[in-house]
């Protein structure tokens, strides 16, 4: 038991857990909200050229919408020459897998994209037994513009991210981007986040903080030193 913890009769752990609940429901109708302002920005057209390197080779930004009218592109921070990917990135691919099909049936194409080229990729996804979509943006401007990227003279240096001036040691970062295709096949994108920004796609934190212990990570060299790939706890 968590030391210290307090513990009450039934009647009263009810009546704390109603409180609770209120707020619970009001951030929900805060959140509701929040989603409908996002839905509401601002978009910007993509008129550069993109090219990915994917399982059917040379693909367009345009084709990796795949019939769909709406594109989500999980950043997956794997560099060209890397010997290993983000094990926090490996995290949150884990919570893509399964997804993929829910979001095919509301218009949405969910896939992965890091600057690694797809030789370097492809033997990970198939050691972790993914099977969603894992591209590759080799030798295109596309993670630079997208500010998941530095270039060696960047790194150290001040540069954007998550929207605002920082300086960074590794040359790959965590995001996600959305894009929308309209019927005469125009691209815009509609929205980026970063940082903790991507905690709402992370459905394992999400049952973690629902435990007594929460997420656990305060006396952890940093927050993730748990983290492992998903074949290698244990090891």
């Amino acid at each position: 038991m968590i030391e210290g913890h307090k513990i009450v009769p039934h009647e009263d752990w009810v009546a704390a857990r109603k409180q609770l609940l209120a707020k619970e429901k009001e951030f929900n109708r805060l959140r509701d909200q929040l989603s409908q302002q996002r839905r509401e920005l601002p978009w910007e057209r993509v008129d550069k050229a993109y090219t990915f390197e994917g399982p059917n080779g040379k693909e367009t930004l345009a084709e990796l919408f795949a019939g769909k009218s709406q594109l989500v592109m999980y950043h997956f921070m794997f560099g060209p020459g890397w010997k290993n990917p983000c094990k926090s990135c490996s995290f949150w691919a884990d919570q893509v897998e399964r997804n993929v099909v829910h979001l095919a049936a509301r218009d949405t194409t969910l896939l992965v994209c890091s600057r690694a080229p797809l030789p370097e990729i492809l033997p990970f996804k198939q050691r972790m037994g993914w099977t969603f979509k894992w591209v590759s943006s080799a030798g295109s401007d596309f993670n630079f513009d997208y500010h998941v990227s530095l270039r060696p003279e960047e790194v150290g240096h001040e540069v954007e991210y998550n929207y605002r001036p920082i300086k960074l040691t590794v040359e790959e970062q965590p995001g996600i981007s959305v894009f929308y295709k309209d019927p005469q096949g125009a691209i815009f994108h509609t929205y980026s986040t970063y940082s903790r920004g991507l905690d709402m796609m992370n459905a394992a934190y999400h049952f973690l903080d629902l435990t007594p212990k929460g997420r656990d990570e305060a006396d952890l060299s940093y927050p993730m030193a748990w983290l492992r790939y998903r074949d290698s706890y244990g090891t």
